[in-house]
């Protein structure tokens, strides 16, 4: 039965409590590492201290979750809180296709993996007519030619180019 408090709740219930925790956790996590991965400099002002606005920040982060996850009316985690947690899952499977295309650039070039990556994304997404096809090939080379020619950022060519011949090599590895 659902208490008085529940009942007066403003706002979705569920994956609150999970969010919650884990919101917490992950600032203690952070919180306890600072140490290692920030460091004291001697004869430096208090808030000019590299570790300062970090622990700062982690701090905040520490005590709102807690502010959170004390404030909830309720401390059980429901069905419909695991189905909020699966929806958040979702989101891991572009995580893993940005690592894999990531990957993939050192060793196959630029150009052939944007080539590849973005109509195999594009058909994911339900986007698998003939015009949005053409059109996701189209913006993949259209990227690769902005990015690599005409604002000449330096991503670095595939391992593959190395065993193209010379001038082709040198062009694939500066423009494509």
């Amino acid at each position: 039965m659902p208490s008085e408090r529940e009942h007066r709740f403003v706002g979705p219930r569920r994956g609150q409590l999970v969010f919650a925790l884990a919101f917490v956790v992950i600032a203690l996590l952070l919180l306890s590492q600072i140490t290692g991965q920030t460091r004291w400099v001697e004869k430096t002002k208090f808030v000019a201290q590299p570790r300062f606005w970090p622990a700062v920040g982690l701090g905040g982060m520490l005590l709102m979750g807690g502010l959170h996850l004390y404030l909830l009316p309720w401390r059980r985690v429901s069905r419909y809180d695991m189905h909020e947690v699966r929806n958040w899952g979702k989101v891991l499977e572009y995580v893993l296709w940005f690592m894999a295309y990531v990957l993939a650039v050192p060793l196959l070039g630029y150009l052939p993996v944007t080539l590849a990556f973005v109509p195999a994304l594009s058909w994911r997404m339900g986007y698998r007519g003939r015009l949005m096809m053409g059109l996701s090939l189209g913006f993949a080379l259209l990227t690769v030619v902005l990015f690599k020619s005409l604002l000449g950022v330096k991503i670095p060519g595939g391992a593959i180019y190395e065993y193209l011949p010379g001038a082709l090599r040198s062009f694939f590895i500066l423009y494509l």
